[in-house]
């Protein structure tokens, strides 16, 4: 679902129920919602998936979570590794 129309903190208070970002996902997620790349590392809990899902929902297209990303990356080298 796109809210194009909407902010991130719209967003996070709208359809996450939170206030505030935490630590820095709004530089983040700005960075990311103007088209740059942006490697992050946060411990569990620091909040990565919002970084992901906030620009997913107001950019245009379909964001792919990287789990999936991974996921898919393993099946197709599996096919390409010798068998012991």
């Amino acid at each position: 679902m796109s809210h194009p129309a909407c902010s991130p903190r719209e967003i996070l208070s709208t359809v996450f129920g939170y206030p505030d970002f935490i630590g820095l996902q709004e530089p983040i997620i700005e960075q990311v919602m103007r088209g740059g790349d942006a490697l992050v590392l946060m411990p569990s809990g620091g909040g990565k998936s919002l970084c992901r899902q906030i620009p997913s929902m107001l950019r245009p297209g379909v964001g792919v979570p990287p789990l999936v990303a991974l996921k898919q990356d393993q099946v197709q080298g599996a096919g390409n590794k010798p068998r012991a």
